[in-house]
């Protein structure tokens, strides 16, 4: 289990043919998405309606429709898929001027992962970028 996962913060999913769990975080080709949440739920309900929309139990993710219309073999792609993630600790409910201080680094984060991945590659991850990943539809 993660560490940090009651708490929003941002999230990368990596699809690769080799173990990579042990290994520190690196900005790589696979990477596959990019996502964020202020949620009360945090990171881990986040990363569970991910999982339930690739699953098919139901759709509430965006990002995930869109890798599901690739990946249409759960048990196959879940073996290969990876996560991080970069949880930042604050009270999602608070109007206190610190904890929407730390909601907006959230977001701020995301759009600076999302320039990394950019800057380095050329492109965004595969399904950030709608035009080039359709989404999944019944």
């Amino acid at each position: 289990m993660l560490p940090g996962l009651a708490c929003p913060g941002v999230y990368v999913l990596c699809v690769s043919d080799v173990p990579i769990a042990d290994k520190p975080f690196g900005w790589r080709r696979e990477i596959i998405y990019v996502g964020m949440t202020n949620s009360v739920g945090g990171l881990a309900s986040r990363l569970r309606q991910f999982d339930d929309t690739i699953a098919r139990r139901r759709t509430s993710h965006g990002g995930a429709e869109r890798v599901r219309f690739k990946y249409r073999n759960y048990a196959h792609m879940i073996k290969k898929l990876f996560v991080s993630v970069c949880p930042i600790a604050c009270d999602v409910t608070s109007k206190f001027p610190r904890d929407l201080r730390l909601m907006g680094k959230v977001a701020e984060l995301e759009y600076v992962c999302l320039a990394r991945y950019m800057r380095k590659f050329g492109r965004l991850p595969e399904f950030n970028d709608k035009s080039r990943s359709p989404k999944w539809s019944p």
